[in-house]
């Protein structure tokens, strides 16, 4: 417990800021929510038959998993806190609805009957009788979609959006439960902050405890407590001001440039070299959008203009973008990746920046032991009595499982697919036998794991080499010049080491590049 207090007490800033974004992307898309979905529960309670399409509508989102719905939203609409604000939106709709569509169509029919007796018109009652009665059953949705944004919002940090998630995604892949606990307790507590605090508001202005005789003779005046709702207004909407500059700051893309990453260790040390780099060599500014998720996020990223540059590996292009067979020549497939980026997306491929961080695989020491593991071929020999846990990515692509079951005839009696550093725990652990990995992985060290050999070089290089788009690059030609000179900076022992200091000395990726650019004499 010491070791945490330790964590957050080194990190409260960076954790308070990402609070901070956490809790105006939660009110902003909650605000957007109710102005959407309470419209649409009185509408449907007025049109019964608009009531199945759109609550069904709503039920289907409800249905779709957040990180799909993220993933198709990313080629529309770009990466940041629009898709992500999108999809908490989506998903807070259908309470809000339901519920309001239900407060609305449950009121005792005595009294709508007496509100039409003294004259009422149809908009009159509604805003004098129903939706006075109704107001505590629309508050309840409106909690549970409050609830439920705080805890979705952590997905935000998958597509570059801030927020505690970025701890949480950023502890999962370096295998740092104090990181994860920094992220995950400020969340919690945030949600239950969020239930009592909306549940103190509806308590103080419903009418739930007064007799409906009360109430329609209010609906003539003053129906509200001004001094809880003026004030609880203004409020929001300032809170909801400052989150919206903060959402869509007022910042253009031409004042900066964006730099991406991946959402592990090495491809964040590297985003934040290339971003040290360009303010130190040039007077450009730099915008880091890290953590941001797989290969197709990223890429997708810089095709769609919402970052400028990100390190890439040659053979993740060749594969996994391009589509292309693999191939083992260095040279050959940095042309290919070079030219097809060029010709496709209007990508520049800057030089190598030294190192190649291709695929292996790893196991315990026993599991070697037992088996005597020491080529990919004496594995797939006893692949059928072991459980690989691989990264989804690596499971799904051409030079990961797939590839490996023809080359090999690898054919594991099970495949469970996780997300980054849980792959290392669950090897630890003993719920996996083979986990894949990266040459340069920081984790191989700490967790003293036998990398297995490619006897029969099925890998393809995999060399890190930025990516830049070419309007970028015409706009500020000086960028090529300032990047480059990290080119063969950077060999498999380095890179290794600096990954060892994120994952397992617990050092910030941020910190460890700009020691090495500074013992290196790259920057100033």
């Amino acid at each position: 417990m010491s070791a945490f207090f330790d964590y957050v007490t080194a990190n409260y800033n960076q954790i308070l800021n990402l609070l901070g974004q956490h809790i105006l992307l939660s009110v902003v898309s909650v605000l957007i929510a109710v102005i959407v979905g309470v419209p649409l529960g009185i509408l449907v309670s007025r049109n019964k038959h608009l009531s199945k399409p759109i609550i069904g509508s709503a039920n289907v989102l409800q249905a779709v998993p957040s990180l799909a719905l993220l993933g198709f939203l990313i080629p529309f609409i770009g990466i940041g806190s629009t898709p992500a604000i999108v999809m908490v939106v989506l998903y807070s709709l259908l309470p809000i609805i339901k519920n309001t569509y239900t407060g609305l169509t449950n009121i005792d029919a005595d009294i709508l009957e007496a509100a039409k007796g003294i004259g009422l018109t149809g908009s009159q009652t509604m805003r004098k009788i129903q939706l006075p009665l109704a107001f505590p059953v629309i508050m309840a949705g409106i909690r549970i979609s409050a609830v439920t944004a705080v805890g979705l919002m952590t997905i935000a940090a998958f597509v570059g959006a801030g927020g505690l998630g970025y701890l949480v995604f950023s502890g999962v892949s370096t295998v740092d439960n104090h990181m994860i606990l920094a992220g995950a307790i400020p969340a919690c507590i945030l949600a239950l902050l969020i239930d009592f605090t909306v549940g103190k508001l509806e308590s103080r202005i419903s009418y739930t405890n007064k007799t409906s005789a009360s109430m329609a003779k209010k609906s003539t005046g003053r129906r509200y407590d001004r001094k809880v709702l003026i004030p609880t207004a203004a409020a929001v909407l300032i809170l909801a001001g400052i989150g919206m500059a903060y959402v869509y700051p007022m910042v253009s893309a031409e004042d900066k440039i964006v730099v991406g990453s991946k959402n592990f260790s090495e491809s964040m040390v590297l985003a934040n070299m290339v971003a040290d780099v360009i303010e130190d060599k040039t007077d450009l500014q730099v915008e880091r959008k890290l953590n941001l998720g797989g290969t197709q996020v990223v890429f997708n990223a810089i095709n769609n203009g919402d970052v400028d540059m990100y390190v890439e590996y040659t053979g993740t292009g060749l594969v996994s973008i391009l589509k292309k067979e693999v191939s083992n020549d260095p040279d050959e497939v940095y042309d290919i990746v070079e030219n097809e980026f060029a010709d496709r997306y209007n990508i520049k491929t800057l030089k190598p920046l030294g190192f190649n961080n291709t695929y292996t695989l790893a196991v315990r020491q026993d599991t070697a032991d037992k088996y005597g593991l020491e080529t990919f071929s004496d594995l797939a020999a006893v692949s059928n009595e072991l459980t690989v846990g691989a990264t989804i990515e690596f499971t799904n692509r051409d030079d990961g499982l797939a590839g490996l079951a023809e080359k090999y005839n690898m054919q594991f009696g099970d495949v469970k697919a996780v997300d980054g550093g849980l792959r290392y725990t669950a090897l630890k652990s003993g719920e996996s036998d083979v986990i894949d990995a990266f040459s340069t992985d920081g984790l191989l060290k700490e967790f003293n794991l036998k990398v297995l050999e490619d006897d029969q070089s099925f890998f393809p290089p995999y060399y890190a080499v930025p990516l830049v788009k070419d309007e970028t690059l015409k706009e500020y030609p000086e960028l090529e010049k300032a990047i480059n000179i990290l080119a063969g900076m950077l060999t498999d022992d380095k890179m290794r080491e600096l990954n060892y200091k994120v994952d397992s000395l617990k050092q910030s990726p941020e910190k460890v590049a700009e020691e090495f650019l500074k013992e290196e004499g790259l920057v100033d």
